[in-house]
């Protein structure tokens, strides 16, 4: 079993005809996971008793036509809590914790009777564009086991691609969705901020994180965020603005004539490989084909981007994370003598050093006579970042460029240098400080691996970007190229 021949629509089609039950579907994916995992080290844990009960009991009910995701099996990235199963964080310091709610997004998934399979890796506390940083061990690349995954959604992403399971959940702070779904050439989506409750997200930087869905095809992506976004009472930053059924309008490869697309020079300046570049302007080629226009635009500010985002991200997560202290909950070390050596050798024996780096980076921002200088100034750089979006916004209806200025690199190629790490956010994290929807899709290929697409829309405008993705998905065939694990490279 595995789903690189199958949609959604499809899966559902099987299931309500009965021609598989959900509970022989999760025993598949379980046993393909056991299979496949040991090549591409996706999952942290498995959710096997509870995911084969809760299937039993979805076939004992029965499925019908308007249960679109009832029986499917669905992976959460292991920063999104799950109750009694657990959830670390990929860090020593949540290594034995077991989480006594489940999360917004956890309970949506379930009411829409979706199976939780299992947790997948990640950077440590989300903190990383490789999944390297991961306390327990490195994720492999779908396509070349040797490459990155990319981060921080990497073992979602991984999962998602390599067939091991149709739907992932990841959670994007500065490209953490739309990086990794680029390198693994499928599609995620980073949805305005507060289009998704963060409500149990374990916290990174809390106005920048945005839970969101990673599949095969864009409408699998718009089936899934319909049901897992809305208001939510616990998230005080969630929106009430209506939920679309996204997928509703995916229907044809013309929805796009007529619209004005934005490409910014920048996207494709010094930086961004030659073949990703060529992959960017052949898809705007095939947006003019399909009937749209596609203007050069200028975001000038975006140099400044991965600057103020670890600045502010940084200052957010030293606020966040100093709840692991080794008192309450979390990772305590054995060897001390007093309440000052509880906190300072729980903290430096539970996180590891890319966490450490950025919680000494936030608090230094923070700090009496820096917060003018540096964390105030870039809260005001933000602004000019937003500017600048809604400026192109105001003219056209979506932003299109590469996601990432090269495909996947090697593992242990740049972990060692967390500055050149930190550059290749550098056409993501903007979204973020902007708050806006990004919606990452396969769009060619170099030397084998990879190329994603970024679509950037106005805020809750998700409909647009995929209408727009469906429409150039439906143009090419770089979805259907599978990788390495699916026989064909």
């Amino acid at each position: 079993m595995n789903y690189f021949n199958q949609d959604l629509a499809s899966l559902h089609a099987d299931l309500v005809a009965k021609k598989v039950s959900a509970k022989e579907l999760t025993q598949a994916t379980l046993d393909n996971i056991k299979d496949t995992d040991t090549k591409i080290d996706a999952f942290l844990n498995l959710n096997e008793d509870a995911a084969l009960a809760q299937a039993a009991k979805i076939d004992e009910a029965g499925i019908s036509d308007d249960q679109p995701l009832a029986g499917i099996p669905v992976a959460l990235k292991d920063n999104i809590v799950t109750k009694g199963l657990t959830t670390t964080a990929a860090s020593k310091m949540l290594a034995d914790f077991k989480p006594v709610y489940d999360a917004t997004v956890t309970e949506k998934l379930a009411a829409a009777q979706m199976i939780t399979v299992g947790k997948t890796n990640l950077d440590e506390f989300a903190m990383g564009g490789s999944t390297e940083n991961s306390a327990f061990k490195p994720t492999k690349n779908a396509w070349d086991q040797t490459k990155v995954p990319g981060g921080s959604s990497g073992g979602s992403a991984a999962a998602v691609a390599s067939g091991q399971v149709p739907v992932a959940l990841g959670s994007d702070t500065g490209g953490s969705i739309r990086q990794p779904a680029s390198f693994n050439g499928i599609v995620g989506i980073k949805p305005t901020y507060g289009r998704v409750s963060r409500w149990g997200l374990i916290a990174f930087g809390s106005s920048l994180d945005q839970i969101g869905p990673l599949t095969h095809g864009v409408k699998d992506n718009a089936t899934v965020l319909s049901a897992i976004a809305g208001h939510d009472d616990h998230d005080l930053t969630s929106s009430t603005q209506a939920v679309p059924d996204f997928a509703a309008d995916l229907n044809d490869a013309t929805s796009v004539k007529g619209l004005r697309i934005g490409l910014p020079k920048e996207y494709l300046a010094d930086g961004v490989s030659d073949d990703v570049k060529a992959a960017i302007l052949a898809a705007a080629d095939t947006y003019r084909k399909l009937g749209a226009t596609v203007d050069e635009v200028s975001l000038p500010h975006n140099k400044y981007g991965v600057a103020a985002y670890y600045i502010i991200a940084s200052s957010e997560a030293s606020s966040n994370l100093q709840r692991f202290d080794g008192i309450r909950y979390g990772y305590r070390a054995k060897d001390v003598q007093n309440l000052e050596d509880v906190y300072v050798k729980s903290r430096s024996e539970g996180f590891g050093d890319e966490v450490k780096r950025r919680i000494m980076l936030g608090t230094f921002s923070l700090s009496a006579g820096f917060y003018d200088a540096y964390f105030l100034k870039a809260a005001k750089v933000r602004t000019v970042i937003m500017n600048d979006f809604k400026a192109i916004l105001k003219d056209h209806d979506f932003i299109m460029g590469p996601v990432a200025p090269t495909p996947a690199f090697g593992l242990g190629d740049e972990i060692k240098d967390p500055i050149t790490m930190y550059m290749n956010d550098v056409l993501t994290i903007p979204v973020n400080l902007a708050g806006l929807p990004g919606l990452s899709l396969p769009a060619g290929f170099s030397n084998g691996l990879p190329v994603g697409m970024q679509l950037i829309g106005r805020p809750f405008d998700e409909s647009t970007l995929y209408r727009a993705g469906y429409a150039f998905e439906q143009s090419t065939d770089f979805h259907t190229q599978l990788p390495t694990l699916g026989g064909q490279n």
